[in-house]
């Protein structure tokens, strides 16, 4: 039928593979950075318009192609997240967290941006995050980039992975490379495509972040921050690179790493890949010192990373395997309440188990060979009267009686 609903385009399910690829991503990144000492926050996945709007740059192409906007029934204008950073910042602000620092924080979940779907990247895509709020020191930049490393190493997709990383100095620093830019790319203005041109005078770092091939070929010859950058701002860069070396992370240098908004500064770096077809970032981040002071709160240092988890599902060499099931099969009706106390023991020690709900003997084992299940519980009047099951192994067909009190014990 032509007239059936479908999932909105951008969007997908998830279901089977890919929900436990997904589920293997969120789950190991939760584990890896509670070992960091990050606390997980939720935040809602809509915001008032201005929290992303002011803290985005409102002539981003997030902010003017691709957030979901919309006017709430109050004639409110409010926004679908794009990026999950903008939302902890604004709760450490609203919740009155700024004067109980340093916050480490975690996140998962979905965001929202209206752009042309392609591989790995849907309208509706999920990330995980941390920030780290407070801190000044290299140390957290190092901190926080080596949480996402070993992220990457403990889903085993460390080989497919380089962290490239960046300085963009301080604000003196900034400033002295912003004119220099400008210099640079008006002298060749006539070979810039429009947006760049646009870009010229409002923010020229972001021309080094063109994907038009003319401009790439400019920003190749462009000159780079190191010759720009005070004392201050290059010592804090030798001493993030030490850091990542005492911390055991790899990476390689990349001059024409950016972010394009006053608020970052210092540390920028990326996690790419070409395992997936052309090269792309799989996790980013960077230093944003002024973000939580634009959402309204006191100057406050802060570093972060966001990692999109379908890039990383897909990174991964192998889904991870459906948990080993147990059926537990009454011959009858009459062994049924004998037959739903086993599986629910079975179930309070963390071993998933099921049943069918009808049937025979033989159509029961059937189900649990369709399920694949690696071992059944079969429990007959004369096996419950002497408080025994039937405990067969589905792969080696072996068969034998254990206690009904014994049986999680056996089958763990």
């Amino acid at each position: 039928m032509t007239n059936e609903l479908q999932p909105v385009r951008g969007t997908r399910d998830l279901i089977g593979e890919d929900q436990r690829r997904h589920h293997h991503v969120v789950e190991t990144a939760r584990r890896v950075a509670a070992g960091y000492g990050f606390d997980e926050w939720t935040t809602p996945i809509f915001e008032t318009t201005a929290v992303f709007a002011r803290t985005l740059g409102e002539t981003s192409d997030v902010v003017t192609k691709e957030m979901y906007t919309f006017q709430d029934r109050g004639g409110d204008s409010v926004t679908l997240r794009p990026e999950g950073t903008a939302g902890v910042c604004r709760a450490l602000v609203s919740n009155g967290l700024t004067q109980s620092l340093p916050q480490k924080v975690f996140y998962a979940g979905p965001m929202f941006r209206y752009e042309r779907p392609q591989k790995g990247r849907y309208r509706q895509f999920h990330q995980i995050g941390i920030e780290l709020i407070g801190p000044s020191e290299p140390l957290a930049d190092a901190e926080v980039i080596a949480c996402g490393w070993h992220i990457i190493d403990a889903l085993g997709i460390a080989a497919s992975t380089v962290l490239e990383v960046n300085t963009l100095g301080d604000r003196e620093s900034r400033q002295a490379y912003r004119d220099a830019l400008i210099g640079y790319f008006t002298a060749r203005k006539d070979r810039l495509s429009e947006d760049s041109l646009m870009r010229l005078d409002r923010n020229p770092l972001r021309i080094l972040d063109s994907k038009d091939a003319g401009d790439r070929a400019i920003v190749a010859e462009a000159p780079t921050i190191a010759a720009y950058l005070t004392p201050e701002a290059a010592a804090f860069y030798d001493t993030l690179r030490r850091h990542l070396d005492r911390f055991g992370v790899p990476f390689r240098e990349n001059p024409r790493i950016v972010r394009g908004l006053d608020y970052y500064g210092h540390t920028a770096f990326e996690f790419v890949t070409d395992a997936l077809g052309a090269q792309g970032t799989v996790m980013g981040g960077g230093r944003y010192d002024g973000l939580v002071a634009e959402m309204g709160g006191p100057h406050t240092p802060a570093v972060g990373w966001a990692a999109g988890i379908e890039r990383l599902a897909m990174l991964l060499h192998e889904a991870p395997s459906v948990p080993g099931t147990v059926a537990v099969v009454p011959v009858n009706e009459q062994a049924e309440p004998a037959a739903i106390d086993a599986l629910q023991q079975l179930r309070r020690a963390g071993i998933r188990a099921e049943m069918a709900y009808r049937g025979n003997m033989r159509r029961r084992m059937e189900r649990a060979n369709r399920i694949g299940a690696r071992a059944a519980v079969i429990l007959g009047p004369d096996d419950i009267a002497q408080g025994v099951a039937q405990v067969k192994d589905l792969v080696s067909g072996t068969q034998e009686p254990v206690s009904l009190d014994a049986l999680a014990d056996r089958l763990k």
